[in-house]
């Protein structure tokens, strides 16, 4: 597995496409690199469905790539608000089947808690981290993230979950809990190398089911009563 399209739409839309490269020198152990050959990024949390299917062709022009030259496909799962998650899913989906790759999912906030990590905005091992993101009604989505497992991700302690942000708050403060908060837009080159950690480590998984950790916004209209 060296090349995935990597799609997330839990806000705005962000595609990538990013491989997995070997590096190393006959002085220097062998390790193994995460290179972005081509990224894409919108912030409206609107045009999903607009954005989606030119962020991929445009990403796959970038790289001078086409669909068969890929190993795989990652998506987001959320959490997110129900019609922008299922855009990307959707279109995951879609060009998976359509290339015949296997598709993988990815938990976003995980994307988050790693680039806060390998960006050494995150280097006390004392402090937990919590990852937030807008989950509208006044409400966020959240997880609380400890030091990096033996995969070279955060470990994830506690959520998935979505809460008022005072709840969440007063809850760790409550346990006693030391952390800090980050709040980011989710990359999906990020997202991407979540995926190839957590293949390398045999965690990969297949489930793109969607984090909406409650009901839809929109609901189904209860229809006329006819009367008679």
């Amino acid at each position: 597995m060296k090349r995935v399209l990597a799609i997330d739409t839990s806000a705005g839309t962000s595609v990538a496409i990013v491989e997995l490269r070997d590096s190393g020198s006959a002085d220097a152990p062998a390790r193994t690199e995460c290179t972005t050959l081509a990224a894409w990024h919108s912030a409206d949390t609107m045009k999903h469905a607009e954005n989606v299917g030119t962020a991929i062709a445009e990403c796959l022009a970038q790289a001078g790539l086409k669909a068969k030259q890929l190993d795989a496909v990652v998506v987001g799962r959320g959490p997110a608000p129900f019609t922008g998650l299922r855009v990307g899913i959707a279109a995951a989906i879609l060009f998976a089947e359509g290339a015949h790759l296997p598709l993988y999912g990815v938990v976003s906030l995980d994307a988050i808690a790693l680039a806060e990590v390998r960006g050494g905005r995150h280097a006390n091992a004392v402090e937990q981290l919590l990852v937030t993101t807008d989950a509208r009604r006044g409400e966020v989505y959240w997880a609380v993230y400890g030091s990096q497992a033996s995969s070279g991700l955060p470990s994830r302690l506690r959520g998935p979950a979505v809460a008022k942000l005072t709840v969440v708050l007063e809850q760790l403060d409550a346990a006693g809990t030391a952390y800090r908060r980050a709040e980011a837009p989710v990359e999906a080159a990020n997202l991407a190398k979540v995926f190839f950690a957590e293949h390398l480590a045999g965690q990969a998984s297949h489930d793109v089911t969607a984090l909406y950790l409650r009901e839809p916004d929109a609901v189904p209209s209860p229809g006329k009563k006819v009367s008679g």
